[in-house]
């Protein structure tokens, strides 16, 4: 998505008093051997969904009761087919589409069980700094410029 598109997702002119809608995001990280942080996955949208075909971090809307945590391992059981161990609280950023206002928690998550399965027919890449996979979902801009700052990146976060 291009820079002019991201801006209008965040700033256009919706109510201000929508209602956001939570929704626990999974920030899926393979630490190489010394523990540093390395590639991260990202999915692709199914069809049949709003923004179908563009790139974001995995996860989904919590339901009534569950906690950020358990929404997430749900959601990527759901998803992806795979069980997740600890999620890391990381970072929560308010978002604006004009489909909903969404309050997105991201957890980073370093270790899981099982084979990914793509059991919404999505896809799914793992990925560093720029990303290539494109178009990359607005709400997944942010986390990238997060990844930057912390792993000391300068340049473009993603390509297109």
């Amino acid at each position: 998505m291009s820079d002019a598109a991201t801006a209008h997702a965040q700033t256009a002119p919706w109510p201000e008093d929508r209602t956001p809608v939570d929704v626990a995001v999974g920030v899926l990280v393979r630490r190489q051997a010394d523990g540093v942080e390395g590639e991260f996955l990202l999915t692709s949208r199914p069809e049949g969904k709003v923004y179908a075909g563009y790139w974001e971090f995995p996860g989904g809307k919590l339901e009534q009761g569950e906690t950020v945590a358990q929404a997430l391992r749900r959601e990527l059981q759901e998803e992806l087919g795979i069980t997740i161990g600890e999620a890391h609280p990381w970072k929560v950023e308010l978002m604006d589409y004009p489909h909903a206002r969404v309050r997105l928690h991201f957890c980073k998550v370093y270790q899981w069980d099982g084979d990914f399965e793509m059991r919404e027919q999505q896809a799914m890449a793992w990925q560093s700094l720029p990303v290539q996979v494109q178009p990359v979902l607005p709400g997944t801009i942010p986390v990238l410029r997060w990844f930057a700052e912390e792993r000391g990146h300068a340049g473009a976060t993603h390509v297109g």
